[in-house]
């Protein structure tokens, strides 16, 4: 689950990191009492708040250029951000469809005497926490890590330790800091792990992190996603969820616990496990089709779920074509059997529909899919299956 710049930024001040003042809004009549807060003749960045990145140098549907700007005062400030708010903001991360925005962040300008980058994610490979920072803030660490690797700093952090003072002196001397810029810089680096950790954030991201002519450290940005199998112990981050920001397919497969991303293909997926789900994905553009999307409905999936996870599939109209690829273990072929044929009652299936299913109790789901008769076809192999639905599709756009 991710959350907005400027609600990740009160969460931030919670945890004693210090932040740029900042008022958000969601309707033009709250303009004028959130520029209320700011002098007069200051300058004010107005930032559109959606979940994606490169919001600077974003472009809108109707040509306004820049995501974020600087306003030299509160007049300006108001007509810059009347022509952001309702409108759809298109940058590297949106795609090309891009993103409503439905709030706008007024913030302080601050005076910048460098910029850094700093993050804190799950190292996969060691299963520990780690911090990335480097002295080149405001520009894709990507790039860094490709074209100046020494640049970047990395700390392992023991999660059954936390992070320790010599672990934030090493950072604070990684980036040049020194005096008591170099003393705010361990302090708000304690307080990002200690929120990293206690809210079980998934990454934390400030790009840029800033000193400021005046040698205060700020962070001048604020990106972070939460892992969601541990919401349920955070009802208060669970109530900074902006479903506008979430496709409406995403939304309702976490109904019915659904593991459920929309892609840009043609040919649906419904597979059980992420790790086949993947297979799968990667097999169907083997065979030159693009997915749909990936959805992994879990070992224990019931046909409920499964029915559920034909109808959030059918209601993407771009979806041509579907594979079902199960191999049954904890869920049996015949549960998933039963929920075809339950969907197909509930939703009238037109679009070619290939099965794979091996495991337990495939003769059982086999028998149960040819007594129905739904028009689908049988495959006794993954590449079978993806080869079968990659041609159906093909046939049928001719």
């Amino acid at each position: 689950m991710n959350i907005h710049e400027y609600q990740a930024k009160e969460l931030f001040a919670a945890y004693g990191v210090p932040v740029s003042k900042g008022v958000a809004v969601q309707s033009q009549d709250a303009f004028d009492e959130a520029l209320n807060s700011f002098p007069e003749n200051e300058t004010i960045v107005v930032k559109s708040q959606i979940h994606a990145g490169g919001r600077g140098k974003g472009t809108f549907t109707d040509g306004f250029q820049g995501g974020v700007k600087l306003a030299s005062n509160k007049a300006e400030a108001k007509e810059v951000a009347a022509k952001m708010l309702g409108n759809t903001l298109v940058t590297h991360q949106t795609g090309p469809v891009g993103r409503k925005v439905q709030t706008i962040y007024f913030t302080e300008a601050a005076s910048i005497a460098h910029e850094y980058y700093l993050a804190i994610l799950m190292d996969r490979d060691t299963s520990k926490p780690v911090i990335i920072a480097s002295t080149e803030g405001g520009v894709d660490i990507e790039q860094v890590a490709e074209n100046t690797p020494e640049k970047i700093t990395k700390v392992f952090v023991d999660p059954a330790l936390g992070i320790q003072a010599y672990q934030m002196r090493q950072v604070a001397f990684g980036l040049g800091f020194s005096g008591q810029a170099f003393k705010d810089m361990s302090k708000a680096l304690d307080g990002l792990y200690k929120f990293f950790w206690e809210k079980d954030a998934s990454m934390v991201e400030v790009n840029p992190l800033i000193l400021t002519e005046e040698g205060n450290v700020l962070a001048l940005d604020a990106k972070v996603g939460f892992d969601d199998n541990a919401l349920f112990r955070h009802p208060d981050i669970v109530a900074l969820r902006d479903l506008s920001e979430e496709d409406d397919k995403e939304i309702e497969a976490s109904k019915f616990n659904l593991n459920y991303i929309a892609l840009d293909g043609n040919i649906a997926c419904l597979v059980n496990g992420a790790g086949l789900a993947m297979s799968t994905m990667d097999i169907i553009k083997h065979f030159g089709g693009e997915p749909a999307n990936f959805l992994d409905v879990g070992g224990g999936a019931n046909a409920e779920q499964v029915t559920a996870a034909f109808k959030i599939i059918l209601s993407d109209p771009n979806v041509q074509g579907i594979l079902v690829n199960i191999f049954g273990g904890i869920m049996k072929c015949d549960i998933v059997a039963e929920g075809i044929i339950e969907a197909a009652k509930n939703v009238e299936i037109t679009i070619p529909l290939v099965v794979r299913l091996e495991g337990t109790n495939v003769n059982l789901g086999k028998k149960l899919l040819d007594e129905s008769g739904l028009n689908l076809t049988s495959a006794d192999s993954l590449s079978d299956a993806a080869e079968k639905i990659v041609n159906l599709v093909k046939q049928s756009e001719s």
